[in-house]
């Protein structure tokens, strides 16, 4: 997953006092019965109003949830804003890509500067300016930069808790992306308030909000907004008001699903048609998406950042009340608050007040009103040392330490558990499956894609691929036409080229079907996969189209555009090439690719040296390691008979991938001249 998430959940145990607040305009002195049974926001003609509306007539509530975790998570670049210790300069250093990253402030604005040095001298220099900082602060700070509305993580993070600065979670061990992770809405919708999303792109927002909103836990407000200004009350002391979600009222699994939609971090499989931003309070979660986890053996105790949810629902303490629940469901359900009847996010979490003010005694109180037997307590260990340690539970029960997928973070395990209980049952880490943490029957197409998911974007090994396959049935015709999107991407991701042909040509109308714009660009990357099977075939002619509907219906896609264009060229229709690659270097300014296939068709088309050299060099600023732009350059060196800085060039390729077969070749075909 991209930009993991870094705040930690501030869901409420004091909801009912801060809920009273929420609604002392809707409780005022002029009252009626609502007409509404079902929750307004759930409409789809139910629009967000805002957090500055709803401030209008909550402003203490307002006032206190900008401080907490969530009221903090994303906002712009500022000295305010950042938690970063900016004293000496601080270097952080790359050993696998060899780059040096400084953050600086020049003024007001927040800079990170990445270069390489040859011994003592200065080879590359980049500098990007950071728009956004993401994370409360409390655990990390995470950066975004951006380049004409696309948004990308910046390759420095402020681990807070060990005051240093490091590399991002997943930059490490030779996976540094550097400035090129773009920030799609599932970083986004979590991370943030919903923002407004470019369609067509994966990264492109023409505005974001700051800071997780009211409306994120409560849902779409206009209704709400509607009926109160025309003067429509409810005693929500006795009655629920429909115009607007109020957690502590909903049933235990849907209160469950408004924290687990950020606070249950895995592989996030969307149900047909939804997308990240479709999630609304009230709703149950399995109905825009099943979230994946693998299962391993050896490794019961492990626990990620953002996984307060799920290792919650694993405490003897969830599961004894839910067991309660289930013997009488109907009496919880129809409670005016079931979380009372549960134990819940809520039970000890407010989310309008900030963990850092709330105190150790309102956590352990929640404790010790369920584990009491008349005025003795239920806990074990010696009276004395729990006085000694001023009776704080959550210290023993809930273990505070690393999370095995963030560096530098430690956090609370929500796993509430007696201490010295070993539930590690062997040193290896064995995979043995994956389970759908939301949906205990997620549909066998959501397994099919978490399998494909885990292969293509967790890194797990092909044996995933075998997995997913089990689950994508494709016996006959009806069956190929219903999984296509998936069985493409399956065997495209096995490099079986043949079979993605053949199953794309097996499906009448293909394109037609193919022939829509979806947030997730999922039509988009099929056509891709298809024209990529037809040109890695050596097929031209027959990819080209296909390559053709992938721009179209994802514009804003740097690779489509750059793939689109390379096609054209080598049908020799160059014109319409050079405009493709002109639009994609203007749009995309940080898209090394672009200005390397630009550079080319300009030289081999119109012999234009100095201009080629420019689109190279800019190329080489962006990544002076893209292996592509080094051979474009040192073919060009050939060109105008600078055999010296050509081989030069040549080295530097093959010093870092010396199995590079056309580096290898021209090196030694220029060395074998000398």
């Amino acid at each position: 997953m991209i930009l993991r998430r870094s705040f930690r959940l501030f869901a409420s145990i004091a909801i009912v006092t801060a809920i009273a607040m929420l609604n002392w305009y809707c409780s005022s002195s002029k009252k009626t019965e609502t007409p509404l049974t079902t929750y307004a926001g759930l409409s789809d003609t139910a629009k967000y109003v805002g957090m500055e509306t709803c401030k209008g007539c909550h402003g203490n509530v307002h006032e206190t949830f900008i401080h907490t975790g969530m009221g903090k998570s994303f906002d712009v670049a500022s000295h305010a804003k950042s938690s970063g210790n900016f004293e000496g300069h601080p270097v952080v250093y790359d050993k696998y890509k060899d780059f040096y990253y400084s953050p600086i402030w020049e003024q007001d604005s927040l800079r990170f500067m990445e270069f390489r040095l040859d011994g003592k001298d200065t080879i590359h220099k980049r500098i990007e300016t950071v728009k956004y900082i993401v994370g409360s602060g409390q655990h990390t700070n995470s950066h975004m930069w951006s380049s004409n509305g696309f948004l990308f993580q910046a390759p420095l993070t402020f681990y807070t808790q060990k005051g240093q600065w490091d590399l991002p979670p997943g930059f490490e061990d030779g996976n540094n992306t550097r400035f090129n992770r773009m920030i799609g809405l599932e970083c986004m919708s979590c991370h943030n308030g919903y923002p407004e999303f470019e369609l067509g792109s994966e990264n492109k927002y023409n505005l974001v909000k700051s800071g997780i909103d009211c409306e994120r836990c409560h849902g779409p407000g206009s209704v709400h907004v509607q009926l109160k200004s025309s003067g429509e009350y409810v005693d929500t002391s006795k009655y629920i008001d429909y115009s607007i979600v109020n957690p502590a009222k909903l049933a235990v699994n849907l209160q469950l699903d408004v924290c687990q939609r950020c606070h249950v971090q895995g592989n996030a499989v969307l149900n047909e048609g939804k997308s990240f931003l479709d999630f609304k309070p009230g709703m149950a979660l399995s109905d825009v998406m099943n979230v994946f986890m693998p299962v391993y053996k050896g490794r019961a105790q492990e626990h990620i950042m953002a996984s307060h949810a799920e290792r919650l629902k694993m405490s003897k303490c969830f599961i004894g009340t839910i067991e309660k629940i289930q013997k009488d469901p109907a009496s919880a359900n129809l409670a005016l608050k079931p979380y009372k009847n549960a134990l819940t996010c809520v039970t000890c979490h407010n989310p309008h007040i900030s963990v850092k003010v709330t105190g150790d005694k309102v956590f352990n109180a929640a404790c010790s009103n369920c584990h009491q037997s008349g005025k003795e307590t239920l806990c074990t260990n010696d009276p004395h040392l729990n006085l000694k340690a001023e009776n704080n539970c959550v210290s023993c029960h809930m273990a505070f330490n690393g999370a095995s997928d963030i560096p530098h973070v430690s956090v609370h395990d929500h796993k509430i558990s007696i201490p010295g209980n070993k539930e590690i049952t062997s040193e290896a880490k064995v995979f043995s499956g994956i389970s759908c943490i939301n949906n205990t029957h997620p549909p066998v197409e959501a397994k099919a894609q978490a399998y494909i998911n885990y292969y293509e974007k967790f890194g797990l090994g092909p044996a995933m691929l075998d997995s997913a396959a089990t689950y994508i049935p494709a016996g006959n015709t009806n069956d190929i036409t219903k999984n296509i999107g998936r069985l493409i991407q399956l065997y495209y991701l096995k490099n079986d080229y043949p079979k993605v042909i053949q199953y794309a040509e097996q499906v009448k109308n293909l394109s037609d079907q193919l022939n829509r714009q979806q947030l997730d660009n999922y039509p988009a990357w099929t056509c891709y996969r298809i024209a990529e099977a037809y040109n890695s075939l050596g097929n031209t002619e027959d990819a080209l189209p296909w390559f053709a509907q992938a721009n179209r219906l994802a514009p804003f896609y740097p690779d489509f555009a750059n793939k689109y264009a390379s096609s054209l060229a080598a049908l020799g229709r160059t014109a319409e090439a050079k405009q493709l690659f002109l639009n994609l270097v203007k749009t995309h300014p940080e898209y090394a690719p672009g200005f390397s296939n630009l550079g080319y068709l300009i030289l081999s088309t119109e012999q234009n040296a100095g201009a080629a050299e420019v689109y190279y060099n800019r190329a080489l600023y962006l990544d002076p390691d893209y292996e592509s732009a080094l051979l474009n350059k040192a073919g060009l060196f050939v060109v105008l008979n600078r055999k010296d800085d050509a081989i030069k060039l040549l080295k530097q390729i093959l010093k870092k991938n010396p199995a590079n077969v056309q580096a290898s070749a021209a090196y030694r075909q220029l060395t074998s001249r000398s």
